[in-house]
């Protein structure tokens, strides 16, 4: 998913945002190829920088731009479940994360979190969370969208708990990048 405005960062398509001097969506595009057989991207008309960087690169589903549940929605529509979705502000994403949360998918759809204490810890924003077996956990941006049952996914990763959308997290997103890349 790769149609998001990057309004709270102010530095242009958030996409094409870069984070340790590599645009983050090349960054997640590098840890998700390996990882599964086919790869899509999905821009909006909010997004035509990265929609042209990405072209001829992985196919694009080119979503309405209506937000990010009816862009999922849309997408969804065109590539069939289950599938991997992953956002494109996860630039510290590695393709070993995403073979661990691949790993604890059983059936259904999945969706990968990160305690909020270890989002705090690494100093990056909480937008949303919610309680889990008596612990306060934030969605990553990382799902398996699949039929039947939800399950949730818990991980203490780095990769996954530094989900870029304001300055700060940035800074964050540049220093682990830089260290482990």
């Amino acid at each position: 998913m790769c149609g998001g405005r990057g309004t709270r960062l102010g530095m242009g398509e958030k996409p094409l945002v870069e984070a340790g001097g590599r645009a983050m969506v090349d960054r997640v595009l590098s840890a998700v190829a390996p990882a599964v057989e086919d790869v899509y991207a999905a821009p909006s008309p909010h997004t035509p920088e990265t929609r042209a960087h990405l072209e001829g690169r992985v196919p694009i589903v080119e979503t309405p731009g209506e937000g990010y549940v009816a862009d999922l929605s849309y997408a969804l529509e065109r590539v069939g479940r289950p599938v991997l979705t992953v956002t494109a502000d996860l630039p510290c994403l590695r393709s070993a994360d995403i073979r661990a949360a691949l790993g604890a998918w059983e059936a259904g759809s999945l969706t990968a979190c990160v305690p909020v204490e270890r989002k705090r810890e690494l100093g990056v924003s909480v937008d949303t969370s919610f309680e889990h077996d008596g612990r306060e956990v934030a969605p990553t941006g990382l799902n398996v969208v699949g039929e039947g049952s939800d399950q949730v996914w818990v991980s203490e990763r780095t990769g996954l708990a530094v989900n870029v959308n304001r300055l700060r997290d940035l800074e964050v997103a540049s220093i682990v990048t830089s260290e482990r890349f």
